[in-house]
């Protein structure tokens, strides 16, 4: 709570707000004091919410803290869920389910376009021909290797069929974030959360910024593939019903652009590898 609440005043300069700026200051954005004048509570009172007892804090005040920081509508859902989590079981969470209904591998197989499922972990637990075509092959990986994140932030063979890697990685650790902050209990979302920041220096500082990405559909997605070279796809997620999150996750171009042309070029190729 504390990190994430600096790092959201560390955002605004007093001018900003309308406030004027007095004295010299150590660190970026707005004092402790200046947010909670802004939000309209005591300096005390919101220095127990960076201190983390959130728990006792009505809806309003959190409402005002948000508006005062000025944060986005995931911002806002995510600060709600770290000064009020839901209670945990004590016994830890079952490990993410690592088998589909056969009606969603019908599915992901009908569909004609590149499209995989994943976990709130972000482990890839289904996928059609099509997508390993455009993003590689998760058929030779094994199965703790077939996740999301560990593959823009570990593979360098994934981070090259993205033309925007950097863009892609902030939106993947965004996701991580907003879903840590669902499921805190989580001993095996945690678990990868400690490896990215072990091996991977981009993680480390990705997750030190505190984003958090709901992995809202439309987003337009530069993919780079040695047979058809560079080419756009929008990237649609969308829930799946049932009692474990999972999440489709769909790739489609523009009608009649050469983007288009690109995928149909690639579902030949997967058909046929060209020689």
């Amino acid at each position: 709570m504390r990190e994430f609440l600096g790092s959201r005043r560390a955002r605004l300069r007093p001018e900003d707000v309308g406030m004027t700026s007095y004295g010299r200051r150590r660190v970026p954005g707005l004092r402790r004091e200046e947010l909670a004048q802004l939000a309209g509570v005591s300096y005390a009172y919101y220095a127990r919410l960076e201190q983390g007892y959130g728990e006792t804090m009505s809806a309003e005040v959190l409402d005002s803290v948000a508006r005062a920081l000025r944060l986005s509508d995931e911002e806002h859902e995510h600060l709600v869920r770290l000064a009020q989590p839901e209670r945990q079981s004590a016994t830890p969470a079952a490990p993410p389910p690592q088998r589909l209904r056969p009606s969603v591998h019908h599915l992901l197989n009908a569909l004609g376009v590149p499209a995989y499922v994943v976990s709130r972990r972000l482990d890839i637990l289904g996928w059609n021909r099509l997508a390993t075509a455009v993003l590689g092959d998760w058929g030779g990986l094994r199965p703790e290797e077939r996740n999301v994140a560990r593959l823009i932030f570990l593979s360098s063979e994934t981070r090259e069929r993205c033309a925007g890697p950097g863009r892609t990685a902030e939106e993947v650790a965004g996701v991580l974030r907003m879903n840590a902050g669902k499921s805190p209990g989580d001993p095996h979302l945690s678990s990868l959360i400690q490896e990215l920041s072990h091996k991977s220096e981009d993680f480390r500082q990705l997750w030190a910024r505190h984003e958090v990405i709901c992995g809202s559909g439309g987003d337009v997605v530069r993919m780079r593939h040695p047979v058809v070279g560079e080419f756009d796809l929008v990237h649609e997620p969308m829930a799946l019903p049932g009692g474990t999150p999972m999440r489709l996750v769909t790739y489609h171009a523009e009608p009649g652009s050469r983007s288009e042309e690109a995928l149909r070029t690639l579902a030949r190729w997967e058909r046929e590898p060209l020689r």
